[in-house]
C-alpha cells in the first residue's frame, strides 16, 4: 500500500499518493481531470456492482471491483489520486430512470466540490424536456451507454436531442464501441449517422471506441468536436480483452496532442488499482506535453 502525504492538488485537508504527487509536479499541472468516474444513487451502483460480480457470464472475464465502498470513501480516495475534476456518469438502461438520475446528479454536483455535473438521457416520452431541464440546471456532461441501454442512437425521439446539445456544446460521453460486448448498436455506424446529422455534436467515445480504436480515431480527426476518452484502455487488464492496434499509435498521438484524447478511468468500477490507469499512459511513451493534454489540458479547456 502506497502512503499519502500532504499536497495541494489533493484540496483542503488532502492527501494525494506519492505516485500521483510526482507524476502531477513532473508535468507541472494542477491535477488530473477524470472524465469518466461513476458515481450514482447508492441502490443503482449496487446493482452495477452485482453485473460485474457475475462478469465471468456476462463478459467472460473476471471483473472484481477495486473500490467497492461508501460514497464518501470513494471521494476521498479519488482525490488522494490528484484528481481535481471528475464526472458522476450515469445511464439509463429502460424507460423513466433518466429524469430521475439527472436530478440526483445535479444535486450531487451542488453537493461535491470538483463533481461536474453530469445527466444521461434515453429515448422515450418526454426526453426533450427532461434533457431541457438538465441544462438548464447546470448539466457540464452528459452519458449514455448504447450496450447496457440496447438502443439505437439513431431513434427518432433523440434528434432533437443530439440537435439541442449540438447548439449548446454540452459534451456526451457515448459507450459506442463493441467492447467488452457487441450489442445491437454499437460500433461505429450508428454514432457515425448522428455525426453526419449532426456534424457539431460534442462526441466523447467512451472507453477509446475498443475494440474499434482505428474507425473512433478516424472519426475524431474528421469531426472537430469528437474526442475519445482513455477509460481502461492500454492498461493490461484491456489488452488481453481488445489490444490497441500498434499502427494506430501516431494516430493517438496527434490526436492527444489536438487535445482531443480525455484522460478517463470507470472508478471505482475497474478490476486493477487506478494508478495502472495511469501508468498505462505513461509506458506508452508519447511524451510529456500529450500527458499534459490527455491528463489536465483538454478537459480544463472542454469544460472551462
Amino acid at each position: 500500500m502506497v502512503t499519502a502525504r500532504p499536497d495541494p492538488a489533493a484540496g483542503p485537508g488532502g492527501t494525494v499518493e506519492p505516485w500521483a504527487a510526482d507524476l502531477i509536479r513532473q508535468l507541472a499541472i494542477p491535477g488530473l481531470i477524470d472524465v469518466h468516474s461513476h458515481f450514482m444513487p447508492e441502490q443503482v451502483m449496487r446493482k452495477v456492482w452485482g453485473v460485474f460480480d457475475r462478469a465471468d457470464e456476462v463478459y467472460g472475464v473476471p471483473w472484481p471491483v477495486e473500490y467497492r465502498a461508501d460514497a464518501e470513501t470513494r471521494l476521498a480516495t479519488l482525490r488522494s489520486f490528484g484528481v481535481v475534476a471528475f464526472t458522476s456518469m450515469i445511464y439509463a438502461h429502460k424507460p423513466g430512470m433518466s429524469a430521475w438520475l439527472n436530478e440526483w446528479a445535479l444535486q450531487f454536483a451542488a453537493e461535491t466540490p470538483g463533481s461536474l455535473a453530469t445527466a444521461t438521457f434515453y429515448p422515450e416520452s418526454g426526453v426533450r424536456d427532461y434533457v431541457q431541464r438538465a441544462i438548464d440546471g447546470g448539466t457540464k456532461v452528459f452519458k449514455v451507454h448504447l450496450q447496457v441501454g440496447d438502443f439505437d442512437p439513431r431513434d427518432r425521439q433523440l434528434r432533437d436531442v443530439w440537435a439541442m446539445l449540438a447548439d449548446a456544446a454540452i459534451p456526451v460521453v457515448v459507450h459506442c464501441g463493441s467492447g467488452p460486448a457487441p450489442g445491437r448498436y454499437t460500433g461505429p455506424g450508428p454514432i457515425g449517422d448522428v455525426l453526419a446529422e449532426h456534424p457539431g455534436l460534442s462526441l466523447i467515445v467512451a472507453h477509446m471506441g475498443a475494440p474499434e480504436y482505428a474507425d473512433f480515431l478516424a472519426l475524431a480527426e474528421r469531426y472537430r468536436a469528437v474526442r475519445l476518452d482513455t477509460t481502461m484502455a492500454f492498461t493490461a487488464f484491456m489488452e488481453r480483452l481488445a489490444p490497441f492496434p500498434d499502427g494506430s499509435k501516431g494516430s493517438l498521438r496527434e490526436a492527444g496532442l489536438r487535445g482531443d484524447v480525455l484522460f478517463g478511468s470507470d472508478f471505482p468500477n475497474i478490476p486493477y488499482p487506478y494508478a495502472d490507469a495511469v501508468d498505462a499512459l505513461v509506458r506508452l511513451d508519447l511524451g510529456d506535453q500529450w500527458l499534459r493534454q490527455v491528463l489536465f489540458g483538454a478537459a480544463a479547456e472542454l469544460f472551462g
